[in-house]
């Protein structure tokens, strides 16, 4: 049996649970604030709503150094579907990689809880079934700028 390789990350955003929802289901949105660092991001379809579609390409910076796309040599392409959707409260995408390489292989699902607190909210981010060619500590990290993005996009 393979060992379930996951990773939680969370963060208070000084906004309230609705805004952050919507942030989720909008693709213009999500192709803001969602890729980390100084990578940028391209919707190529995206239905936001429950057992809607997506796509999207995370696309490194030209000067980016350090391990390669898992798609071509400067980017991450992904496939998934809103797997579940409760107002203000949930969002779990399934996303499966777009590679070459086995080891990037298989559905990693997210959950994204929003957690309403004193003057905002906790988001907490779980990732599970993250591939084998994915480092955990890079999904970790990465996870953490997407949060720090989502709460610049949505004032907080």
């Amino acid at each position: 049996m393979a060992i379930r390789r996951s990773t939680t990350v969370s963060r208070f955003i000084a906004a309230p649970p609705e805004r952050i929802y919507r942030a989720f289901l909008d693709a213009e949105a999500v192709a803001t604030w969602l890729p980390p660092g100084s990578m940028r991001g391209i919707v190529h379809a995206f239905e936001g709503r429950e057992g809607g579609a997506f796509s999207m390409s995370l696309v490194y910076p030209d000067d980016a150094a350090g391990q390669p796309g898992k798609t071509s040599d400067k980017t991450d392409r992904f496939e998934g579907r809103f797997a579940r959707l409760v107002p203000n409260e949930q969002i779990v995408w399934a996303t499966v990689f777009e590679s070459d390489d086995d080891s990037f292989s298989g559905e990693m699902t997210v959950s994204t809880t929003l957690s309403p607190v004193n003057g905002g909210t906790d988001v907490t981010m779980v990732c599970d079934d993250i591939p084998a060619g994915i480092r955990l500590e890079d999904n970790e990290e990465g996870c953490r700028l997407t949060l720090d993005n989502l709460a610049a996009f949505v004032g907080g």
